[in-house]
């Protein structure tokens, strides 16, 4: 299977920082709020406002900020 479609095959907690590396190819929000995520590590995060409790988000994040994120019991997965 073409590994840019394959489900997910690990998983782990992620705490929001401003400069880690996540690398996730998705998220999945365990308690609603806002998610800030960095698509590349080189740009702005983007705010994702409103995210409900149990969303998974597909977008690749290299980073999940602490600034601006108010979501909590986020996991990456890859």
């Amino acid at each position: 299977m073409d590994p840019s479609i394959a489900p997910a095959s690990r998983a782990a907690v992620v705490t929001p920082n401003d400069t880690a590396i996540v690398g996730a190819r998705a998220l999945y929000i365990g308690t609603a709020g806002d998610v800030a995520i960095a698509l590349r590590r080189d740009v702005d995060p983007v705010v994702f406002r409103n995210v409900p409790a149990g969303t998974i988000l597909p977008v690749h994040a290299a980073i999940v900020a602490l600034t601006g994120t108010t979501a909590s019991n986020i996991i990456a997965l890859f």
